[in-house]
């Protein structure tokens, strides 16, 4: 028997370690959800898988690469951006397991921290931009300064996507409006593959 006070009928038994069973999705929605985002980010893959492959095939075809008349791209930065983006993927997989156990004030302040770390890595990138673009690197200056700002710009897009939808979950965390632990965890799978995106899209473009 459900006892006094208990939301929806549901015992307070059933909310162990603090987790609101009744507010969880059913089984079958996060298994259709689990699917729906695997699909999604295989496609993304395939789609990023295509872009490089563009891109060694026009490198290849280049006499030299980069032009020896092109500013040298940084790596400092970008290596920073890589270590940023490393450290806000750890705070989204603590996120994770602090909505597991049903403790949304910690799993939103992961999840900021998260946030917080994205917008440096935006930062950081304009600050790459800005500086190339001084020393004369355009994109209309032949096909590798187009080449490195599409690929760069591309996933700095993906970067917003990112942070908007992190952001999204932190408050509805913090304000216990019902963000459940399959959200979390999605957008965590899409935060991951933009991280491994930016490790393949550095070592490729900036250090190769």
């Amino acid at each position: 028997m459900a006892r006094r006070g208990d939301p929806d009928g549901v015992p307070g038994v059933a909310r162990v370690h603090g987790l609101d069973r009744y507010r969880r999705r059913p089984r079958g929605a996060a298994l259709t959800a689990h699917v729906g985002m695997a699909i999604f980010l295989g496609s993304w893959a395939m789609l990023f898988a295509g872009l490089f492959f563009a891109y060694a095939f026009v490198r290849a075809r280049a006499p030299v690469w980069p032009p020896l008349d092109a500013p040298p791209l940084p790596r400092l930065i970008p290596g920073l951006n890589t270590l940023a983006i490393a450290a806000s993927s750890a705070a989204v997989v603590r996120a994770v397991r602090a909505q597991e156990l049903g403790r949304g004030r910690s799993a939103s302040l992961r999840l900021g921290a998260a946030v917080v770390l994205g917008v440096t890595f935006l930062v950081l990138q304009t600050l790459v931009w800005t500086d190339l673009w001084r020393a004369g690197l355009v994109p209309s200056g032949g096909p590798f300064p187009s080449v490195f700002y599409a690929f760069t710009a591309f996933h700095a897009l993906h970067v917003l996507v990112g942070l908007a939808g992190l952001a999204w979950l932190a408050f509805r965390a913090r304000a216990r409006a019902g963000a459940t632990a399959t959200d979390v965890r999605l957008w965590g799978w899409y935060w991951h593959f933009v991280g491994v995106l930016w490790v393949v899209l550095y070592a490729t473009v900036y250090l190769v």
